[in-house]
């Protein structure tokens, strides 16, 4: 499994998470053309289908196949975990 913070690290894996908790369930056609006018990011989608790939391995995102079409989805589940590893001292 990959760090969370490796997974995270990347600018453009920051920018696919935003893209999908802005709208969550995109296959990577329509993430390419949002990151592409969102972010102005010229990646290919080779590029951000390894992004995709690491986010996946990670915990933090997830695929599912639906006929021809693949979707994505943001799971924050791993980053809540992470949240309340280091409880609030106040």
């Amino acid at each position: 499994m990959t760090d969370i913070f490796q997974a995270i690290a990347a600018p453009a894996r920051r920018a696919i998470l935003d893209e999908l908790v802005a709208r969550d369930g995109q296959t990577l056609f329509e993430l390419c053309g949002r990151l592409t006018a969102s972010h102005e990011m010229g990646l290919s989608r080779q590029a951000i289908s390894q992004h995709i790939d690491v986010l996946e391995e990670a915990g933090l995102l997830r695929s599912e196949r639906q006929g021809r079409y693949k979707f994505h989805y943001v799971d924050t589940e791993p980053l809540q975990a992470l949240f309340e590893r280091w409880p609030n001292k106040d």
